[in-house]
């Protein structure tokens, strides 16, 4: 497994998908099309089911991102698998399943300060090995405020590209499009030792709503953690 550079991508437009889903989403309408056309019925629906799983994949809807100083936002939809205070600081990994939104989001406003892709196996998210062996591209910020927080983009079982829309030296808002990874995933969260975590083991959270921690010291009080009732899912 050795180092190298990611494939980059743009994020969404006008439309409400990635980009990323194109080349799979209009071959697949064309082929479902010609399948009722040729009335091949059982064809037509198999790819039609097809279809609107990858629709649903590939969305990539707008979100209205909580502001704050000292704020960490979830940079991915999913379910908390880690959340907890380690030796260097604060640590939350989040498991996307492949129902999820896949697009990540910066957690903070500042610069990409260093990207590490490395390219690795295919294991289950969920698992915790997957943070070791798996391909994964790992990004450190250095964050208004003073802090510098990373997180990892981790491929799964069935995720077989990570594309990022960011290079090193981006200055990026918080809740910014910074990639996705394709078909089920993982990302790796980690912060100082000085955030307090506001999310537990279990817990469902969102791209660009969800406070997953806050900094002690921070001016403002970090909104609630649920805000799914103020974007689309």
């Amino acid at each position: 497994m050795t180092n190298s550079l990611p494939l980059f991508g743009h994020a969404r437009g006008k439309l409400p998908f990635s980009p990323q889903g194109w080349p799979f989403l209009i071959p697949t309408a064309l082929l479902t099309i010609a399948a009722f056309a040729l009335c091949w019925t059982i064809t037509g629906m198999v790819l039609l089911v097809l279809l609107l799983f990858m629709l649903n994949f590939f969305r990539d809807p707008e979100r209205n991102t909580p502001q704050g100083l000292g704020l960490f936002i979830s940079p991915a939809d999913g379910k908390v698998v880690t959340a907890e205070k380690t030796e260097s600081g604060v640590r939350v990994d989040i498991f996307m399943n492949v129902f999820d939104v896949h697009v990540n989001r910066a957690p903070m406003q500042g610069t990409i300060t260093s990207m590490a892709y490395t390219r690795g196996r295919f294991v289950n998210a969920s698992f915790p090995e997957a943070s070791e062996e798996n391909e994964r591209n790992r990004f450190e910020m250095a964050c208004a405020g003073g802090s510098t927080v990373g997180f990892t983009q981790i491929a799964g079982l069935v995720a077989r590209r990570i594309i990022s829309y960011v290079r090193v030296g981006d200055e990026v808002t918080c809740g910014q499009r910074i990639g996705m990874i394709r078909f089920g995933s993982r990302v790796n969260c980690e912060m100082p030792a000085d955030y307090e975590l506001n999310v537990r083991v279990g817990e469902h959270v969102t791209a660009g709503l969800t406070v997953l921690a806050q900094k002690t010291d921070a001016a403002s009080a970090a909104p609630a953690a649920d805000g799914s009732s103020d974007a689309e899912s």
